[in-house]
């Protein structure tokens, strides 16, 4: 993240001694990106974090994708994904490239183990449900709304509310997930025309150390599997850290709309930067208040981009045949816009209460095979008139 925050106890200068209250020395850990030249953190534990007793791969993560068919748009509805598992082994995977894959998720358990994804940052959109995650930075409750950001390197694993349904959008990052550039000055601080700020961000709520010794798994996926760590000692050990890289919230209803006297750009609505893609957030909002405006979104081309929307709630104003959980994937090289009659039926309103999460690609999707079963396939021609 982009500002500093500690938590628990740590000693006056870093890399110096602290000690526990045996005289046995407290083990740091420098958890850092980019190198040594990125954000980092410093954390504390009780033991070694290099202290593992058995490591076993425990499957392949390579996902099946389709066969490449006609380039044409895409709709699939995701309500229907069975509830099971937890928040990791019951991911459903939807689409993906090299940069992001796209999941979605409806937990009944909490995960009996903790998770690191290796080669990037995880965001969990919560669409449905309440809970806590657990990390070694503390604990952060969550609820519907909230983007959670896990960097890379952090140990955590949710676990939901009990009898609360749960369901999410993953967004699993070969890169780092970051706010973009163009909101933040030199020093790191967001400026005043950015729609959210360092007040919006929540970070971890309770500082929890466990002083544990028996059998406790951490799974890391990474290099195309799951492996499993086996620690003699509970994983959450941390006394104390600080730093500028940790597990994060930020709630998609503090999101502040920019708007304009005509139709603005997506990239208004821009929230996170990831490596070859975007993340956006489209929250009820004021339309346009030029005279002679129209509301609805004019035809584009997205050229050099592959346009994901997952809608959460509301009437979306540019689209039919729309649920809620349903995603819509509108391709580079072709041109997509609003449906019959909505660019004309926009004109006049003066609001809209849509919500809805975009990610924008810049390299193609591919669909995964267990999304062919969600799959409208009407979808393409949804843009001929009723008669046709």
């Amino acid at each position: 993240m982009t500002y500093y925050y500690k938590m628990g106890d740590i000693p006056h200068k870093r890399h110096t001694q602290f000690r526990q209250k045996d005289g046995s020395l407290y083990h740091e850990e420098v958890m850092g990106i980019h190198g040594f030249a990125g954000i980092q953190s410093i954390l504390y534990h009780i033991y070694p974090p290099t202290r593992v007793e058995r490591v076993e791969v425990i499957r392949s993560t390579e996902i099946a994708y389709e066969e490449p068919g006609p380039l044409r748009h895409r709709h699939f509805r995701s309500a229907p994904v069975p509830a099971g598992g937890d928040a990791v082994e019951g991911r459903v995977p939807l689409m993906g490239n090299s940069d992001v894959v796209l999941y979605v998720a409806r937990p009944t358990k909490a995960m009996d183990y903790w998770y690191k994804f290796g080669q990037g940052d995880d965001v969990l959109f919560i669409h449905d449900g309440t809970g806590v995650l657990e990390s070694q930075f503390g604990t952060l409750r969550y609820r519907p709304g909230d983007y959670l950001v896990l960097p890379t390197g952090v140990l955590w694993r949710l676990v939901p509310d009990e009898g609360v349904e749960q369901r999410m959008l993953v967004i699993e990052s070969y890169g780092h997930v970051v706010p973009p550039k163009r909101y933040l000055n030199n020093y790191g601080q967001f400026l005043e025309h950015s729609p959210y700020c360092e007040r919006d961000i929540r970070t971890p709520d309770k500082m929890v150390t466990f002083d544990e010794q028996g059998e406790f798994e951490v799974r890391v996926k990474t290099r195309g599997q799951l492996t499993r760590f086996v620690y003699g000692h509970h994983p959450l050990d941390v006394v104390g850290w600080d730093g500028h890289l940790w597990p994060f919230a930020f709630n998609i209803e503090d999101f502040e709309p920019i708007t304009g006297r005509v139709h603005q750009p997506p990239p208004v609505h821009q929230t996170f930067d990831g490596p070859g893609f975007v993340v956006c957030s489209f929250v009820p909002r004021l339309f346009d208040y030029h005279p002679l405006s129209i509301p609805a979104p004019y035809n584009h081309s997205n050229v050099d981009s592959d346009e994901v929307l997952y809608y959460v709630e509301g009437d979306f104003m540019s689209r039919k045949g729309i649920d809620r959980a349903s995603f819509t994937v509108h391709p580079n090289g072709i041109p997509h816009g609003p449906h019959p009659g909505t660019y004309e039926g926009s004109i006049g309103k003066e609001r809209t209460d849509e919500l809805a999460v975009m990610v924008d690609t810049f390299h193609p999707l591919r669909i995964a095979r267990p999304a062919l079963e969600l799959e409208d396939e009407g979808y393409p021609y949804s843009w001929l008139p009723k008669n046709h």
